[in-house]
């Protein structure tokens, strides 16, 4: 299929964009893309691409922007219940530490999970899925953490799995047992962080081999804040994790500086999410590594604090920067990023053109695919979207709506959107 005579067709082309870099979107004005065998074959102008596959199926994209699907790196899809009481708490002047102290928190979500079973859990996440879906993201990554034991860990595996098999929405999985610590070890934290390094993170590398034999391990996340696992604790589960052959990533700095981020860039983790408390030298750890810096705007957003990650000091140090929504139960309800984009213009002083590539190209290095993913090139993958609008700005410029028109994933069109105002 030629997809032909966008307004503004944005590549991304030429890999992840590091500092000042951000923002290289590749624009092709009345472009065009080729698409066969669920592949990107050719881009360029309109005229040319015409005049060399004339006998080509043509879908006419005049007046919209075509781009590269969203690629949502940092997500809790796979969930029961809800926490609107605990919302509704934060609005009475109740903070995160004090609802998790009383019992909320992360724990009230792993309460519900641990008593759904996988037919519900798949029921509740292929809503939110479709949801990402329909407002442009085309590949996720996707945490267990609501079990905190074994047999519901896997179960939460289980369903990320399944809910890839189903599709459209791709999804990379990423072990989190270490997102907080359960009721059963409320009195022995260094008893569970011993539990996830000896039995934990063997077994599941052992039933993953025997269920999906051939793909690559999933990531192994944990979440070092001192209301979770220290940076100790941190340190000891992602050496284990990585001495089996996980790749890494770490929730730090959201609400304390332990440490954490400059531990992502020791260990050579492919990410390290939230960062809003990351000093100075720890953002120049960062962007001396590999590691990307992820940015989630929807959280502190959703918890109404002043502070945002410092994206532009990231920048500024020559830093790899994504941005992800947060998708979660407590704190970011939120499948759209879209609006992600939109807070990350307001909140981390990003230019429409860098929110794009960090949604996209530089999204997919924090999830190690930007090898086949989050750009329009040649042999990539053809995940697209067909923007409502002609002129790429608008995607930080409005907010509260779905720009998105049309999304393709593999070669094929998933999703249409009724245009606005139908």
């Amino acid at each position: 299929m030629l997809i032909h005579s966008a307004s503004q067709l944005l590549t991304l082309a030429g890999g992840p964009q590091r500092g000042r870099d951000l923002g290289r979107l590749g624009l092709i004005e009345d472009g065009a893309v080729l698409v066969r065998g669920g592949r990107i074959e050719a881009v360029g102008p309109s005229a040319v691409l015409r005049a060399a596959y004339p006998h080509e199926e043509t879908w006419d994209a005049s007046g919209h922007v075509v781009m590269p699907g969203f690629v949502d790196p940092h997500t809790h899809l796979v969930w029961a219940g809800d926490r609107a009481q605990e919302f509704e708490w934060r609005t009475q002047g109740k903070t995160y530490q004090e609802i998790a102290a009383a019992g909320g928190g992360i724990l009230a979500t792993v309460r519900a999970t641990r008593a759904a079973s996988l037919e519900e859990l798949l029921a509740q996440a292929r809503q939110r899925a479709w949801t990402m879906l329909r407002h442009g993201t085309t590949t996720a990554e996707a945490k267990t953490g609501y079990g905190l034991e074994p047999a519901t860990e896997l179960r939460l595996l289980e369903a990320i799995l399944a809910l890839n098999a189903e599709g459209p929405l791709e999804l990379i999985p990423t072990y989190l047992a270490a997102h907080d610590v359960p009721p059963e070890f409320r009195h022995d934290p260094q008893g569970y962080v011993d539990q996830i390094c000896i039995e934990m993170l063997p077994e599941v590398r052992a039933w993953w081999q025997a269920h999906v034999p051939g793909r690559p391990l999933p990531f192994v996340d944990v979440f070092c804040e001192r209301i979770a696992f220290d940076l100790a604790q941190s340190r000891q589960i992602l050496e284990r994790a990585r001495a089996l052959g996980f790749g890494l990533k770490i929730h730090a700095d959201e609400f304390e500086a332990l440490g954490g981020a400059r531990l992502a860039a020791e260990l050579g983790a492919v990410s390290a999410d939230h960062l809003v408390k990351t000093p100075p030298e720890d953002i120049r750890a960062l962007a001396a590594s590999a590691t990307v810096a992820v940015a989630l705007p929807c959280t502190p957003f959703g918890l109404a604090q002043p502070e945002y990650t410092p994206a532009r000091a990231i920048l500024e140090a020559g830093g790899l920067l994504a941005l992800a929504s947060d998708l979660n139960p407590g704190t970011a309800w939120c499948e759209s990023m879209p609006f992600v984009i939109a807070l990350a213009c307001r909140y981390l002083k990003l230019t429409p053109a860098e929110a794009i590539a960090a949604a996209t190209i530089n999204a997919a290095a924090a999830i190690g695919v930007a090898d086949r993913l989050g750009s329009l090139e040649p042999g990539k993958q053809a995940d697209l979207l067909v923007l409502e609008v002609a002129d790429y700005r608008h995607l930080g410029y409005r907010f509260g709506t779905n720009p998105v028109k049309r999304v393709m994933k593999r070669g094929v069109w998933v999703v249409e959107n009724a245009p606005s105002g139908a």
